[in-house]
C-alpha cells in the first residue's frame, strides 16, 4: 500500500510570532517552526498502516526552503521519502491555490492512500482534506 502524508510547517504556538511588513503574513522566517502536531497524528498511523500491510510512506510539503526542517524531522519517524513543493510564487497562496497545486503533485505519487492531519495550528480551518477530495 503506497499512502501519501501531508505534512505543513507551522510556527510553534509556544513562542512569539510576528507578520512580515511585505504582504502581513506570518513572518515564518522569524518563527520557530515545528511540524503540525495533528500531521504528526496523521503519519503515526501511516506507518502503522505500513507496518501492518506493507508497502511506502511518502510525506508531501508545500512551504518555503525552511520547511525542509521539519521535513527531516517528519522523516527521521520512519517514512520512507519526501516531496516537498518548492516555489517562491507560491508564498502567501490561500487554502485553494494551496489545494491546487498539491493534488497536482497528489496524481503523480500513485497513492493507494492519502492522510491528512484534521487541521493546521496556524489556520485551524480544516478545510485541505475535503479541498483536495473534492479535486
Amino acid at each position: 500500500m503506497n499512502i501519501v502524508v501531508l505534512v505543513k510547517q507551522v510556527p510553534d504556538s509556544g513562542t512569539e510570532r510576528s507578520l512580515s511588513a511585505d504582504d502581513n503574513t506570518v513572518d515564518r522566517g522569524s518563527a520557530s517552526n515545528v511540524i503540525n502536531e495533528m500531521d504528526e497524528y496523521a503519519i503515526e498511523e501511516a506507518l502503522r498502516l505500513r507496518e501492518a500491510h506493507g508497502g511506502e510512506v511518502t510525506l508531501l510539503t508545500m512551504g518555503p526552503d525552511k520547511a525542509s526542517e521539519s521535513i527531516r524531522k517528519a522523516l527521521s519517524m520512519g517514512p520512507d521519502k519526501a516531496v516537498h513543493v518548492l516555489d517562491q510564487a507560491l508564498h502567501g497562496s490561500c487554502a485553494l491555490a494551496t489545494s491546487g497545486v498539491l493534488a497536482s503533485v497528489l496524481r503523480t505519487l500513485d497513492a493507494d492512500l492519502i492522510l491528512c492531519g484534521a487541521e493546521s495550528t496556524d489556520g485551524r480551518v480544516q478545510a485541505m482534506p475535503h479541498m483536495l477530495a473534492e479535486r
